[in-house]
Formats: structure tokens, C-alpha cells, sequence
């Protein structure tokens, strides 16, 4: 058996996070919406090349909220892709602002930083050969 970590991201809108995803990062939905009969979303997984979290609403009751949009950010996805200036270019035609970037940082290869409108800090990693160390 081999270990792995997926993040389980809380939003305020899974409805809207889900659009967002698909259409700002090309996120494909790996797994429908389940959906509670309160009408939340209870469970979502989205994946980007491969690279999968799960998601759903929030739910105070037991203590799953999303970040606080006072204050920075506890974790941060990080997402390699093939091609950061053209996710980028997509990133902030939706309207967000980039924290970092797009630039290049050996020896990680060209990467940048933004904080998706839900709360959750991403950073992206282009391997760029001439810049990535083996």
C-alpha cells in the first residue's frame, strides 16, 4: 500500500468554487457533487492533470470552515503545471491578483502565488530545464 495526502478544502460556495475551478484552472470534476438535504455540497473531488483535492461547503456544525479572509493563509497548494504564465493569464482575466509571479525561481523552475476567491493560497511550479536542478 502506498500513502497518500489529498487536501479537503472548505469554501462558502462549493457551487461557485467548482465553476471556478473548472473554468479558471481546468480543473476536470473526478467526482460528482454529492449533495446534502440541506442542499450543501457534502463532497466534491476536482483534479488538475492528475493532481486531486476534495471539497465541499462549509459545515460549522463539526468545525469545517474556510479560511478567514482576514488573515493569511495556514496552507498552500502546490500545484506543478505545465505552463504557469498561461494559468496565470487565465488567474487574473478572473479577476484575482497574484500574489508572486509569474517569474523565475531557480531551483524550483518559473513559478507564482495567488490566493484563489474562496481563501486558499496556491503555488504554482513550471519545471523549466536550465532553471530546475536535478
Amino acid at each position: 500500500m502506498t500513502s497518500e495526502l489529498v487536501p479537503y478544502l472548505c469554501v462558502a460556495d462549493a457551487r461557485a468554487a467548482i465553476d471556478w475551478y473548472v473554468e479558471v484552472l481546468g480543473a476536470d470534476v473526478v467526482y460528482e457533487p454529492i449533495v446534502m438535504p440541506d442542499g450543501k455540497v457534502g463532497h466534491v473531488e476536482l483534479a488538475v492533470d492528475g493532481a486531486r483535492w476534495m471539497m465541499a461547503d462549509a459545515h460549522p456544525e463539526i468545525d469545517f470552515e474556510p479560511p478567514p479572509a482576514d488573515r493569511g493563509a495556514g496552507v498552500t497548494l502546490h500545484l506543478t503545471v505545465p505552463d504557469v504564465d498561461r494559468l496565470c493569464a487565465a488567474v487574473t482575466a478572473a479577476g484575482t491578483a497574484l500574489d508572486r509571479g509569474p517569474e523565475d525561481s531557480p531551483p524550483a523552475g518559473r513559478v507564482a502565488v495567488f490566493r484563489d476567491p474562496f481563501g486558499h493560497r496556491w503555488f504554482l511550479n513550471q519545471p523549466v530545464p536550465g532553471i530546475t536542478e536535478p
